[in-house]
């Protein structure tokens, strides 16, 4: 599309049209290995914004793709045209029918958000993929879906009535199931119905023939729902997985389930790879809901991740070479006796635990709700996991979707594992054994010449081997880019050509997501490669130390598999900005596309360092969730303060910059002058006329200067020392008093960290807010050095903010040459040293409610299991623990002009209104930032843990 007619579809549009290098090169990916630019990306805001950007499409001959969530591990949703993303704006439900079970909604809308809404009328949409959390229903209509559960629920296929959809020649039809006498050539839907039945029954016996007979089968087009014999035809399953070559859909109605009962889970530990393919078959019998395979390679990986590794220790028994998930989904004194039975099955196929050896096995019984929502997450999250190895090699994804018939599993595996190693490579495994559908990757280097041409040597022995099998190459992820290629083999010539028919006939010139399903390019042109030929990231000096990585910091970017876990709306913390303004610049997984592209030279010169690269980042609060929440732990607050660094080094510092990252070198006078600094709150016209100058918006109160803490002489032989933080020392003193009453409670004496001279300890935060690295570094020096005696004698240091404290855990290791990380495990947060010693304090009764938020960076540390505990040992204290992201003040990001009002959204996403809810409340929060959010947003007082618990010492018995 040339540029006035960009410029004139923007002035028609309601919605967005990107035109830039940054938002292109950020829908150039998908969960695939593939990257095509498009020329343009469009998000639009209402339906007719799509039928006006096809026209402008058809116009330039230009093609069109349409994106959901942007998770297509195929390559599906990349496309050299314009790329319009449903996501963001048609996500609504436009009709819901309780009683008849069925609603129409528009194709963004997030599978998990739409069964949010639906579970209040006791239903659900059951095609329960493992993306849930980002998956759209259009998305998922595309690609036929299926999910964990398909052995009860069906596919998308089944599940789907009907589609409301836009032609090609920009036509708006509704496809849906029709008696075959009502098709007639008598306008333009009836004539394009009756041509697809004609076709279905010239090609019946050939599909009856060469379909594989194998319940996950979404490739090529389905024919099948064409053939004869089958009256009323419902000509919407013709389009479901389609990937959006057909037509664009502008709505779906879908058939929902009645909620499911109690579920039981048993856990089946094989010694043998081999040994649970075998199995599938029979546990299949007892008639459960899902059998899902966790191999060795998920579970070591698993075992070394933070956020699954209780869940690994709990639910996994010694050291087994795969499990089967098997689960029930009956009444509760059915489901006990299939676990009984599933005991027994296993029984009877020798394995039993003790027997050592290849009878080493049994089951772990899990029938405790959450226990069974930790374990599936492990599952759900399998790709991701198996994506985390920090390699140049990654698992890729080509012939993960093969299906054969369950008889035939453990041989198809075997010689899929035996084809791999050919190669010099191995493979890993997950997914659906109850439907004969392993997800399998082998391990290559696509930047390499050797690991395209071991893709290509795979995939050719590989699909030969399924269609030996009679199974299906494309089982559940679709054709796309990487599969498609290989259709003969599967279907014979004569079905391509019909399936070219069907395309010809909905798409002649070929506008709608070309390249997929029919006539695609070769799966190993290097060209459409997200590491094309030449690829390769400059030498860059960084202020961190990347070389847990192969490559460094371009290693850790590319961790970012394009998975899209980051673009969940509700649960964890990541990733707030996202939730807050639903751009896919404002999403870690958009960042960390811009990153690499920049890297490896691919947005131009000094891209790293620009303005553009400054505006992808802008909204990343550093909240770390990315860190712990993200399965390839894609560390975008240390990544953001890499390019902060370099855009200091090129551009220098702003008034703001100085203003924030010098606080702890100023505090001391701005203390003593703190009557006119605070005048700028009081005076509004001083804040109006700071504004332009130092860029804090006028209408945000800043945090107001105080007398600050000074430390009162140490207790004799102090047992614990107190690192004060420069916040908590200038604005908050009191939390400060109030934390050395309570640990002198508990009976403990108390000494304090200081400097042999000059001013106070302090982290260096603030520094790399500003990206000054190397002052980050020496004030992180200076307190290391005033800390390591008292740690390395045994003591401990205390602290009271989780964002100051935390960094001698996460940053200082990676900075500081000689700070090793076991040293930072051992400067801990106040109520981490307390929570084991709560029985020392003698806490009175608080009768009341409390609300307690967690700072992000407690979350992404795994901390906030001790502030809970803490204050539930409180007598009377009824808490409750916000479901909340970041609260968005995140350090000085609350104050800046250009961010306050998306900081004040990201509050008001979750933690503001539950606050409002509970006017009368106890509220909690260990985050400074947090608590002036909330005094700002909600008119409440939040208080540090520290000041609660002294409440409930000083309380009334």
């Amino acid at each position: 599309m040339s540029a006035p007619l960009f410029e004139g579809l923007a002035r028609s549009i309601e919605g967005e049209v990107l035109t830039g290098a940054f938002d292109r090169g950020r829908y150039a990916t998908d969960a695939s290995f593939y990257q095509i630019v498009p020329q343009a990306v469009v998000v639009p805001k209402r339906f007719d914004d799509v039928a006006a950007t096809l026209e402008a499409a058809r116009a330039a001959g230009a093609s069109l793709t349409g994106r959901g969530g942007g998770t297509s591990q195929a390559g599906q949703t990349v496309g050299p045209g314009v790329v319009v993303d449903f996501s963001k704006h048609l996500n609504g439900i436009r009709h819901f029918d309780v009683t008849a079970r069925r609603a129409v909604v528009e194709p963004g809308i997030v599978l998990d958000d739409l069964n949010r809404k639906l579970k209040p009328h006791g239903l659900w949409f059951p095609v329960d993929v493992s993306t849930a959390s980002r998956a759209t229903i259009g998305g998922m209509a595309a690609n036929n879906s299926c999910g964990s559960r398909s052995l009860r629920y069906g596919r998308m296929r089944e599940n789907v009535l009907a589609i409301d959809a836009l032609l090609a020649d920009g036509t708006r039809a509704r496809f849906a199931q029709t008696q075959r006498s009502a098709a007639r050539a008598n306008d333009a839907l009836g004539a394009l119905t009756s041509d697809m039945l004609a076709l279905g029954a010239r090609e019946a016996e050939e599909v009856a023939a060469r379909f594989p007979k194998v319940q996950r089968r979404v490739g090529g087009y389905n024919l099948d729902a064409l053939a004869p014999g089958s009256d009323p035809v419902n000509m919407a399953h013709l389009l479901v997985g389609s990937e959006g070559t057909l037509a664009l859909f502008e709505s779906v109605e879908i058939a929902l389930s009645p909620l499911p009962g109690p579920k039981a889970l048993g856990v089946c530990h094989f010694p043998t790879f081999r040994a649970a393919m075998e199995a599938a078959q029979h546990l299949v019998a007892l008639g459960p809901t899902a059998v899902e395979l966790v191999d060795r390679t998920m579970i070591a990986l698993g075992r070394d991740i933070p956020v699954f590794r209780p869940v690994m220790e709990e639910a996994v028994r010694g050291d087994p070479e795969a499990l089967l998930l098997v689960e029930f989904g009956e009444t509760p004194e059915e489901n006990r006796r299939r676990l009984d039975a599933l005991t027994q099955t296993m029984a009877d196929l020798g394995y039993s635990w003790g027997a050592g050896g290849r009878r080493e096995g049994g089951v772990v019984e899990a029938v405790e709700p959450a226990f069974q929502a930790r374990i599936w997450d492990v599952r759900t999250q399998g790709l991701n996991i198996m994506m985390s190895m920090k390699t140049e090699g990654k698992p890729v994804s080509f012939v993960e979707d093969c299906a054969v018939e369950l008889k035939d599993l453990a041989d198809f595996t075997d010689r899929l594992t035996a084809l791999f190693r050919r190669h010099g490579t191995d493979g890993t495994w997950y997914a659906h054994a109850s439907v004969g559908l392993l997800h399998v990757r082998p391990v290559l280097n696509l930047k390499e010449e050797l690991g395209v041409k071991a893709l290509r040597a795979i995939a050719e022995e590989a699909f030969d081997i399924v269609a030996e099998y009679k199974g299906s190459h494309s089982g559940e992820h679709g054709d796309g880019l990487v599969r498609s290629e290989f259709h003969e083999k599967m279907f014979g010539a004569r079905l391509v050509r019909a399936f070219e028919a069907v395309k010809d006939r909905f798409d002649p010139d070929a506008v709608l997501n070309p390249g997929k399903i029919v006539r695609p390019p070769k799966m190993d042109d290097r060209s459409l490669f997200r590491w094309p030929e030449g690829y390769k990231a400059e030498p860059r000096k960084t202020a961190f130390d990347w070389s847990d990585w192969p490559g460094g910091l371009i290693g850790a970017v590319e961790m970012c598999n394009n998975n899209g876990a980051c673009r969940k709306l509700q649960g964890g913390a990541m990733c707030p900005s996202y939730r807050a303004t639903r751009n896919e610049r404002d999403l870690t997984r958009g960042r960390a596309n811009a990153l690499r592209l920049a890297l490896t030279g691919q947005l131009g010169p000094d891209a790293f360092a620009s303005d553009e690269m400054a505006e992808t980042m802008k909204l990343c609060v550093s909240c770390k969730a990315c860190q712990r929440e993200c399965p390839m732990s894609v560390d975008m607050a240390k990544m953001k303060i890499e390019v902060l660094a370099a855009r200091a080094e090129k551009h220098g510092l702003t008034l703001r910059d100085r203003l924030v990252g010098y606080m702890p070198r100023y505090a001391a006078w701005a203390t003593r002058a703190r009557w006119l600094l605070n005048l700028r709150n009081r005076l509004p016209f001083l804040a109006k006329l700071a504004q332009g100058p130092t860029g804090f918006a006028a209408d945000r109160a800043l945090p107001e200067w105080r007398a600050p803490f000074v430390e009162p002489a140490d207790d004799p032989d102090p047992e614990i020392v107190l690192l004060a933080d420069s916040f908590n020392r200038h604005f908050e003193p009191e939390n400060l008093r109030d934390a050395v009453a309570v640990l002198r409670a508990a009976g403990l004496r108390v000494g304090f960290a200081r400097a042999p001279k000059g001013r106070p300890l302090c982290c260096g935060r603030t520094f790399l807010s500003a990206g000054l690295v190397g002052e980050a570094k020496a004030e992180m020096a200076r307190t290391a050095a005033a800390l390591r005696p008292v740690l390395e004698r045994g003591g401990a240091v205390v602290g009271l903010e989780p964002s100051c404290l935390l960094t001698f855990r996460d940053e200082a290791p990676r900075l500081l040459p000689d700070w090793p990380a076991e040293l930072g495990r051992r400067v801990m947060l106040l109520e981490e040293f307390l929570a084991p010693l709560a029985d020392r304090l003698p806490l009175n009764p608080l009768p009341r409610r409390a609300l307690l938020h967690g700072h992000c960076h407690q979350k992404a540390a795994n901390v906030m299991g001790p502030v809970e505990r803490l204050l539930r040992a409180i007598p009377g204290l009824d808490l409750q623990v916000i479901d909340s992201s970041c609260c968005g003040m995140a350090g000085a990001f609350g104050y800046q002009v250009e961010t306050a009002e998306v900081s004040r959204a990201m509050a008001e996403l979750s933690l503001a209104p539950a606050i409002r809810a509970e006017p009368d409340a106890l509220v909690v929060a260990d985050g400074t930032s947090c608590r002036h959010q909330i005094a700002e947003t909600t008119r409440r007082e939040a208080l540090h843990v520290a000041s609660v618990l002294r409440m409930s010492l000083e309380a009334a018995p």
